[in-house]
This record gives structure tokens, sequence and C-alpha cells, in this order.
């Protein structure tokens, strides 16, 4: 065995072990350290044996047995415990190492973090890891950003373990500058969010409208994995479905109806709202969280408030195509939503994202993986400024086709009371954005009336702006126009 490592890994909880074994199943040396060093003595003597890894029992001998430049990737707690560990590092490194938060950081830590260590003489890598356990393991989805000139010395590493696409490509390709990879990791774990509560929103269609027994509701998943929805997503939501309790029922009914959440997908509606795109069904997808969680308050709250009860008299199969129908269409938005808020990312912090690369990223590995990307890398390949998914042709024809049903399952959900908050508004938006005509005339007409913060006119040039004295007690002041 190499005397010296080739990477070292701090943190040894369930993704980090399951990384270096995936590292060193690929012929890498890899170096391990733990706080807790007990946890470094258990893997170097259990799943780690007779491998090719040098277990370290402080941050002094964990430098020391690491080739040169020296690769630190930590997996640790995000926040604090971050920083913490760079600056037990830095003392210890020497011009052109490189340090790796492999985390599920905030990428505008990314930024100040590849900012700071460059001060220091040192290079910073933030990267997106996306698969869980199992992709760690056998191959995740890694989206590296930061210091440029850390890429050449990690690239070997990183493709080599990541997951393959059909052709064998690697999907693990450099994004951008300081917190570029952190990004895209938020907005890949954003869409997570919408694709679970759609997925979650059929399945609630299927249960207490159409009345199916989980075995049923299987039948139609395996269906619908082998076509166009096709993804790991509905993968194991089938394998939920006909997962059985000891007493023989589905499990799944009886796991209590509230949902967690670790802040991924909030992140990402937060910079949606600072940088002004209507992200609007990872929005509802985190507000369909919050509002799970209110478990015991909603209880109470069905014995006072009162609904129409569920009924359905029609033909049970088309409309699960409906469902069907409504689960893609409404997935062509959340990605739409999604890449339009990655585009207007990059010009504010001047990014060159590669957005059918991006995809590719995608297609193995992640959670969000799925035959759609594919797609969604050749509209981009086709046209590198395409301003918007929906106005690609294979997706314009995708949605036009899908459009009826969507709105009969939305239709007949909100008729029903079967709240569909996802479905819904991804056809608002839709519809929205197919407008050219918005109310948001009379929105201005409001603001200038009571604020005098001025509008433009459709019969003037964009960019002059006008003020009405609408009571005739004001005066010609005006307030100053922004933007937020």
């Amino acid at each position: 065995m190499k005397t010296k490592a080739d990477i070292g890994l701090i943190g040894l909880a369930v993704m980090g072990e399951n990384l270096v074994l995936n590292m060193e199943r690929n012929g890498f040396t890899v170096a391990v350290y733990n706080r807790t060093v007990e946890k470094v003595d258990k893997f170097i003597n259990g799943r780690g044996k007779e491998k090719r890894f040098i277990g370290a029992h402080s941050i002094e001998e964990f430098i020391a047995s690491l080739e040169r430049p020296r690769k630190v990737m930590m997996l640790v707690k995000a926040g604090q415990p971050v920083d913490d560990f760079i600056e037990l590092l830095l003392p210890h490194l020497e011009a052109g190492d490189i340090i790796i938060d492999g985390g599920n950081s905030h990428f505008p830590d990314s930024i100040r973090r590849t900012k700071y260590v460059e001060s220091k003489g040192f290079l910073f890598i933030g990267t997106g890891v996306s698969g869980g356990e199992e992709g760690a393991l056998l191959g995740p989805s890694i989206m590296p950003g930061g210091s440029a000139d850390a890429w050449p010395h990690v690239k070997k590493i990183f493709q080599a373990i990541s997951a393959k696409v059909e052709d064998g490509t690697p999907c693990c390709d450099w994004v951008g500058d300081d917190g570029a990879g952190h990004f895209v990791k938020m907005v890949h774990n954003g869409i997570e969010y919408g694709d679970m509560q759609l997925i979650s929103e059929a399945y609630n269609l299927m249960k207490n409208l159409l009345g199916m027994d989980a075995d049923e509701m299987y039948q139609v998943l395996k269906e619908w994995n082998d076509g166009d929805l096709d993804s790991y997503l509905i993968e194991i939501t089938r394998d939920i479905l006909g997962y059985k309790d000891e007493d023989g029922g589905p499990l799944v009914e009886k796991i209590l109806d509230s949902a967690g959440q670790k802040g991924t997908g909030k992140w990402t509606g937060i910079e949606a709202l600072n940088l002004g795109i209507p992200l609007t069904l990872i929005g509802e997808s985190v507000f369909a969280r919050c509002l799970s969680s209110l478990k015991e308050e909603r209880v109470e709250a069905s014995k006072i408030l009162s609904g129409p009860v569920p009924h359905f008299n029609g033909d049970k199969s088309l409309f699960i195509d409906d469902i069907k129908s409504a689960l893609y269409a409404s997935k062509i938005v959340s990605y739409a939503q999604g890449y339009t808020l990655m585009r207007e990312a990059a010009k504010e912090y001047d990014w060159k994202l590669n957005y059918g690369g991006i995809a590719l990223l995608w297609r193995g590995g992640c959670i969000i993986r799925s035959v759609f990307l594919s797609k969604i890398k050749d509209a981009f390949d086709e046209n590198p400024e395409l301003p918007n998914l929906l106005l690609d042709p294979f997706f314009k024809e995708k949605v036009e086709a899908a459009q009826a049903g969507w709105r009969r399952v939305v239709s007949t959900a909100l008729t029903n009371g079967i709240p569909v908050p996802a479905f819904t508004t991804a056809l608002n938006y839709f519809d929205g954005y197919r407008s050219a005509q918005l109310p948001a005339n009379m929105l201005q007409a409001q603001r200038d009336y009571f604020g005098a913060h001025t509008y433009e006119r459709v019969d003037k040039p964009r960019g002059e702006f006008f003020h009405t004295n609408w009571t005739g007690r004001g005066g010609d002041t005006s307030s100053s126009t922004y933007n937020v």
C-alpha cells in the first residue's frame, strides 16, 4: 500500500464512510479522520479492513499522510463546524493545498470561504454531493465549484467515483467559481422538494379521490416508471407502496403525515425572492411541508371546518392518465423555474454556468435523476440561451399535450376539496407565463395611488415613468423607482 494518501476525508458518518469506500474501490488510497477518533479505528478494523486506508488520530497525523498538493475533503455538518475545521487545517497546510467542503453548505458560505481560504494561499472547493448513502457508495452526482485552479488536481478522483450515464460520461464536472457548486446543489434540492410534493399529490388523489389501495397504486407507479416519468423518485415511490408492514398491510399508511426538512428547499425559495424569480412550485412544496407539520392543529381543525366530501363517478383509468399528465407537465414547470433561477444567479454572481452540463450532472447518481433530464440537456445544447424550458419545442409540445388532463385534475381536486398546491401553482405559473397581459397594471396604479411609486404607460417607451395626482390633494413629487 502507498505510504501517502491520494486524498483525505474528515467525517466518518454515513456519507463519509460510503464515499471513501467508493474512492478506495476506484483505486485511490484514502486517509480518514474523525473528531471522535474511535470511529476511525472502528472503520479501519471494520468496513475498511485490509483496504487502502490510512487512519489518523490527529489533524497533524492526518495532514502528514497526504500527498501534495494535499486534498482534504470534509463531510461534516454544515455551518460553524465547517469553519471550525478550516481553522484547524490552515496552520498545517502549504501553498497550493486544497480544502474541499462536500457537505450541504449554503452557497453564500462557500463564496465567503473561497475568498478566505484563497487569501491564505490555499485553494477551496465547495461541492454538492447528491445521491444519499447508496449514491455515495456506488456513484453520486458531484457538483464542484470554487477555486478553478483546484479542479485539475481533484478531477480524476471526482469523476472516477461519480455516477456515469449510459455512454460512460461522469455525472461530475466543474460548475463554476466560488459558491456555484453549492448553488447548483441547492437548486437540485429545491427541485427535489417539488418532485416529491408532486408525486405525493398524485398519491393523495389516487388514494382519497379514486379510492385506490396500495397494491393498485403500486401497479400504476410501476407503469409510469417505464415511460416518460422514469425516475429514481417514481421508482422508490413504487417500492414504498409495495412494502408491507409486519401485519401484511402497507407500511406507508402507518407513517405519520408530518414531513421534515433540512432547509435547502427554504434556501432555494429565499434566493428566488432575493433575485425576483417566480419559483412558485418549490415555494409551495416547502409550505406544504410546513403545513403538514401542524399535525395536531390540523386534527382539531378537521373537527371544526367542513368542506366537500370527495366523490368520483368518472372513468378511473382515464383520470389516472390525467394525473400522469398533470404530474409530467408540473414537473416541466418546476425544472423551468429552477433553471430560470440559475440563469439569474449566474448574472448576479458572475458565474458561467453550463445549463446542459448541469442536466447531465443530475442525469445519474442523484435523487432527481430521471430520463427527463436528457431532454433538458438536449434543449440547452440546441439553444444555450434558452430563456425558459417551456419555450423549447420538445417541452412546449409535451405541456400542450398534457394541458387538458392537467386542468381536469386541478379542477376536480379543488371541487372535491383535495389540496393539490403544487399541481395548482404550476398551472397558474404556466397560465401567467403565457399571458401577454396580466393585471399588474392595476397593481401599479394602486402603488402609485397610495405611495406615488409611479408607473409606465403602454403608449409610451419602456423606461419612462409617470405619476398621477389621483385625489387632487397630492403634489407632483413621486417616490424613487426601483425593483426588488
